[in-house]
């Protein structure tokens, strides 16, 4: 049985998903169908990229990754087809899928084929015209050149890279926000190795870094590295971007304690 994971910003209180279930039901009725993320951020394209990346490992080999995150939605964007030795891609071409571009196996496809859509495509919601319905002929097995025309220039968001300074200090960026408000950058968790650190975001020092949540009084601000490998930016019991009024983008800042 293939496996369709779906990724969205649409969230769960219209039928945006739902419908995009049913066209995939309609086509693949024996596909098995996990809801990754329908609570990204509004357009925020490369934070979808970071929650789909790391997620991405967990699933089996031949899997088909669905990730509507479109604020081109209508315009002269492509829609895509990327194929790896391990999964396939559908979505929009504005940088979304950069992680699997970057893949040595990595093809990728123009969905320029009307026959594998549905009859009427809106300019508004592709999500449910063209990559729906895209996704379910790959589960079915539809080879790739059926559905599309290769192409060599897909976009790539460009890279904005954690970095480490002379003097041991470190730099990065909230790359994404979790439903409990913690703010996750994209700074490796090995980097912090055994020295004791503190970090700066939004003119505040967080001078606790932990290793669980609980290694923080109730209400306090603490680093640790979170389940994705990179460090992260949290309250106990708490918000930690509501406390501090930031969002994706942030930059952090990680210094050794002497």
């Amino acid at each position: 049985m293939t496996i369709i994971t779906l990724t969205t910003d649409f969230g769960t209180a219209d039928s945006y998903v739902g419908v995009m279930k049913g066209v995939i039901l309609g086509i693949a009725p024996d596909v098995h169908l996990v809801d990754l993320s329908h609570e990204i951020a509004a357009q925020d394209v490369r934070g979808a990229g970071f929650v789909l990346s790391r997620a991405v490992p967990f699933f089996p080999d031949g899997t088909v990754h669905l990730a509507v995150i479109d604020p081109g939605v209508g315009s002269r964007r492509r829609p895509l087809l990327i194929t790896t030795s391990q999964a396939s891609y559908v979505g929009p071409d504005n940088g979304l899928f950069t992680f699997a571009l970057e893949e040595a196996s990595a093809e990728i496809f123009e969905l320029d084929r009307p026959e594998f859509w549905l009859p009427s495509v809106s300019s508004t919601f592709q999500g449910r015209d063209i990559f729906a319905p895209v996704a379910a002929h790959v589960a079915r097995g539809v080879p790739r050149h059926d559905l599309g025309r290769p192409i060599k220039d897909p976009i790539h968001l460009p890279h904005v890279m954690p970095q480490r300074h002379g003097d041991g200090h470190v730099t990065g960026n909230i790359i994404h926000l979790d439903r409990f408000g913690n703010l996750i950058t994209d700074i490796p968790g090995g980097w912090m190795g055994d020295s004791r650190w503190c970090a700066e975001i939004a003119g505040q020092r967080i001078s606790q870094f932990g290793i669980t949540y609980e290694d923080a009084a109730p209400g306090a601000l603490l680093a640790l590295v979170s389940s994705a490998g990179t460090v992260e930016i949290a309250v106990r019991g708490g918000n930690a971007a509501a406390r501090l009024g930031v969002g994706s983008g942030e930059r952090v800042t990680l210094w050794p304690e002497a």
